[in-house]
Formats: structure tokens, C-alpha cells, sequence
């Protein structure tokens, strides 16, 4: 069983060791600096670390895009959610989780009956990425640059 729970300074360390994990990299290249994002509690963003059984194997941030302080999605309407989501080891890719983790940031996004859509950004590189979020509905929106990083931007409505 795979639950959620809210990322602590606690996990500073294994968030650090998955980000040295190569096939982290290939998804997600950014330094999070994780001492200062974990330090703050901002209303536009959750972090949260999946966990199988009690141990943790992956990350998900769910934030507002119209509300987050950065505005890297530049400008985007209200009540829509972006996610970015990875297992951090290895070993645990391909058995299902990371689709398990992504219903659960999925309904916990559509749990506010005013969002009506999500996002979400693979890079362009990581054609394994738009096979996953296609499978889940997503649709392909646009190509997009977000800081220097070529990246695919889809979109999953809320079901009517």
C-alpha cells in the first residue's frame, strides 16, 4: 500500500541521495535546494513523500501555478494544479508505483471541487514520461523552455 505524507527537513538526506540517482537526473536536472524549500510551508505547495509499507520511494510536489512565487509557469489562470513527481531509487521503477503515487496526487488535486485541470512538464528528452502521463489521460498542450530546459507541457481536465 502506497499513502502520502507531508515532506519534513527530516528528509533532507534521502531527497538528496535521489537527486545524485541518474535516472532522477534524466527527469528532473534542477538543484532543489532542499534546506530552504523544506523550511518553508508556502499556502500554493505541497510536498510529499510516497511511501511503500511505511519506507519512503518517491517525491511528489503538488503546487498552485497561479499563486507560486517563482511563477515559472509565467502567467496561468486560477484553480489549476501542476505536479512533479519521481521514484528515487531505481529499483523501484516499472512495478506500478509511480502510477499508484500519480492517481493519489491526482485525486488529491481534484479534492478541491474548484481546480479544473493539471499539468505537468517532462522534458522533451524523456519520451517515457509522455507515454506515462498519455496513459493517464493527459494531453499534450505544447512544447515549452522552462529555465533552459526543453520540455513537453500537458494537461489532464477535470473529468466531467
Amino acid at each position: 500500500m502506497i499513502t502520502l505524507r507531508e515532506a519534513t527537513p527530516k528528509d533532507i538526506e534521502l531527497l538528496r541521495h535521489w537527486d545524485t540517482q541518474q535516472h532522477v537526473i534524466d527527469c528532473d536536472p534542477d538543484d532543489w535546494n532542499w534546506e530552504e524549500e523544506l523550511a518553508r510551508n508556502p499556502e500554493w505547495r505541497e510536498q510529499l513523500v510516497a511511501e511503500l509499507e511505511g519506507e519512503p520511494i518517491g517525491f511528489i510536489q503538488i503546487i498552485d501555478p497561479h499563486l507560486e512565487d517563482s511563477h515559472y509557469w509565467g502567467e496561468v489562470e486560477k484553480n489549476k494544479r501542476a505536479i512533479d513527481i519521481w521514484i528515487g531509487e531505481e529499483n523501484n521503477l516499472n512495478k506500478g508505483y509511480g502510477t499508484i503515487m500519480m492517481n493519489l496526487a491526482i485525486k488529491k488535486c481534484f479534492a478541491d471541487a474548484a481546480v479544473t485541470s493539471i499539468l505537468i512538464d517532462p522534458l522533451k528528452s524523456n519520451t517515457k514520461a509522455h507515454r506515462f502521463y498519455e496513459r493517464l489521460g493527459f494531453q499534450f498542450i505544447e512544447e515549452r523552455e522552462f529555465e533552459g530546459s526543453l520540455c513537453y507541457v500537458y494537461e489532464l481536465k477535470r473529468p466531467v
